[in-house]
């Protein structure tokens, strides 16, 4: 029964004034989709208008993904610590957030400077801004590179990351929809 709430490929549903669980007390939006290329439908419950703009949004946070393996075993091995205690973790993944967001600096202030191509050999950002600032600090203790002053997080990335054209292409030509429905749940 689940499965006819998906709409098939290449549509999206958005639902307004959804009553959720079986009391309906609580009301939301939903917005559900059948994505080309994503290995599952979405659901997005939001209290805001469902729109396509929502769907937009859920996809770029994959983005995040990136950041979480980064952090994870692609930079600090934090899974390999070995630490148990909860007082250990903490420590240890405050001071993991910090190197995090002083690379995630760095590595925006190399892309920023024009510097990025000497550690990301991609046409544009293939990699992390955290990858780029990791290379570009071993530049600073083997090749004499200068350290650069780490600049504000943006808002929003003006130099997204994509490892190659056909990712970029992906990425955006995945939410494309030949239908779209809008439909108010009534009372």
């Amino acid at each position: 029964m689940v499965s006819r709430l998906y709409p098939p490929l290449g549509e999206a549903r958005l639902y307004h004034q959804v009553r959720l669980w079986a009391d309906g007390v609580c009301r939301c939006n939903l917005a559900l989709a059948t994505v080309r290329g994503a290995k599952e439908s979405w659901a997005v419950i939001t209290d805001e208008s469902p729109l396509l703009q929502t769907l937009w949004q859920y996809a770029l946070r994959f983005q995040v993904e990136e950041l979480f393996l980064d952090s994870k075993s692609g930079a600090f091995e934090l899974e390999d610590s070995r630490l148990r205690t909860e007082a250990a973790l903490e420590r240890l993944y405050l001071v993991a957030a910090l190197a995090l967001l002083y690379a995630t600096t760095q590595g925006m202030s190399v892309q920023i400077a024009g510097l990025r191509q000497q550690v990301d050999p991609h046409w544009r950002r293939g990699i992390s801004y955290l990858k780029i600032a990791l290379r570009w600090l071993q530049g600073v203790v083997h090749k004499g590179r200068q350290l650069l002053s780490p600049m504000a997080l943006l808002p929003k990335d003006p130099h997204p990351c994509f490892a190659s054209k056909r990712a970029e292409r992906d990425f955006y030509d995945q939410i494309w929809f030949t239908r779209i429905r809008s439909l108010t749940c009534k009372s």
